[in-house]
């Protein structure tokens, strides 16, 4: 294990163990790095938005020489030098220009793998740090907001025990989206009325599947609930190094599929929390516990009633988790254009006993989060799957239109695409 290598584990606080994909690039080793620091520096799904600019930085400062596929905002003419290198300096710089904090740490990391790699005085270095300083402008800031608590009427969110938290990061609502025209590009359709028969049946199924005490889940359900309940950032990142350890062999094609599958994270994480905010949709915790009093004849409510884990600290639709998944596991079908493909996904979860779960479908693992956060008792099903579909519809959109092989005919109707839509937010 190298020196970067063990600085990886440190930085995130826990006893990690870093393993090599079978084709290792910088790429991966950088982003390997960059999770645990986004993590540390702004948690939450916050941390999306900065991972997706990390990860385009990445793919710039790539295609600076590589020129294969078009750049997300830099360009650097002229550029030579190392692939490699140009990936450590952008990521390192773009990096420390968020997290100032964790400078030291990143500058030996940093260095560290400059010493290891050989590519001291490399000329690829200039150009990825010219690309993180043109990155640096383009954060998305997290502004002081007051509170937002949510309601009191039937069907509104209000905090949820134990902590009765206002709603997490509200401004994600209405934060300028990476790749969209706006965040309400892709909000979800209403939720189910309260007195229809969707509702009822999707209240029925979380108020006996995701109960904490009295549940009909079977252990293999709760298992599932369990391994889908880490960061999902970065789960699903770590799952993104391993595809790509095993797929890709060469630098620009593994850079632009992160940044695509990030900026469809971040976008989708976006679009679900505008969708959030707007609908203001109550938690299963809340409707179950007020039942009887929510106009429904068909939905007895138990006042007693618990979900298997603690509810984040916001409205139910959208899932975050399945818009997260959606993207990334959308982004992942376009790219290598199917949605079969075998492929692991590991989970630090303490109390996932299945520690790794082998998928032959990208929609098979995206049907196993659905299904784990109605196991968790934490959503309603059409939460899920609007949410799945708001991540793909994201995906798509970012295929169809960023980072096109250079020369595609796609490149001039990318353009009227998005001029057709420049009223959707409407």
């Amino acid at each position: 294990m190298t020196r970067m290598q063990k600085f990886a584990g440190l930085i995130v606080c826990a006893s990690l163990i870093w393993t090599a994909p079978v084709f290792a690039d910088a790429v991966t080793d950088w982003n390997e790095i960059a999770n645990p620091a986004v993590a540390a520096g702004r948690p939450g799904p916050v941390g999306a938005l900065d991972l997706a600019l990390i990860q385009a930085a990445v793919h710039d400062a790539v295609q600076a020489t590589d020129r294969r596929f078009e750049p997300y905002y830099a360009e650097v003419p002229g550029a030579t030098g190392r692939r490699s290198a140009a990936v450590a300096a952008a990521a390192h710089g773009v990096l420390v220009g968020f997290y100032p904090s964790q400078a030291v740490a990143l500058d030996t990391a940093y260095f560290n793998y400059l010493a290891d790699k050989g590519l001291g005085g490399d000329p690829g270095l200039a150009v990825g740090e010219q690309v993180a300083a043109a990155y640096l402008p383009l954060r998305r800031p997290t502004p002081t907001l007051s509170p937002f608590v949510g309601g009191t009427n039937t069907g509104d969110w209000r905090p949820t025990p134990p902590a009765f938290a206002p709603m997490a990061a509200e401004f994600m609502a209405r934060t300028d989206p990476f790749t969209l025209t706006g965040p309400a590009r892709f909000r979800a359709v209403p939720p189910p009325a309260l007195l229809s028969e969707r509702y009822r049946r999707d209240y029925d199924e979380v108020k006996a599947l995701g109960a904490l005490v009295g549940s009909s889940r079977t252990a293999e359900q709760t298992d599932i609930a369990h391994f889908w309940s880490e960061n999902f950032l970065a789960q699903w990142n770590r799952a993104l190094r391993a595809i790509a350890g095993q797929h890709l062999h060469k630098t620009g094609d593994t850079a632009r599929l992160f940044a695509l599958a990030n900026l469809a994270v971040a976008d989708a994480l976006i679009t679900s929390w505008d969708s959030k905010r707007f609908y203001n949709f109550w938690r299963p915790i809340t409707a179950i516990q007020l039942g009887d009093s929510d106009g429904n004849p068909a939905t007895a409510g138990d006042p007693a009633w618990q979900s298997l884990i603690a509810n984040p600290p916001y409205p139910d639709y959208t899932s975050g988790a399945n818009s997260v998944t959606g993207a990334m596991t959308g982004a992942l079908a376009l790219f290598f254009g199917r949605d079969r493909m075998t492929f692991e996904v590991t989970s630090l979860a303490p109390l996932a006993v299945q520690k790794t779960r082998t998928y032959s479908r990208f929609s098979a693992a995206a049907q196993d989060v659905v299904d784990a956060r109605i196991y968790l008792g934490i959503h309603f099903r059409f939460a899920d799957t609007a949410a799945r579909k708001q991540g793909r519809q994201v995906a798509t959109w970012i295929h169809d239109h960023f980072l096109l092989p250079v020369g595609d005919d796609h490149k001039d109707h990318k353009d009227d695409r998005k001029d057709n839509h420049d009223n959707d937010d409407d």
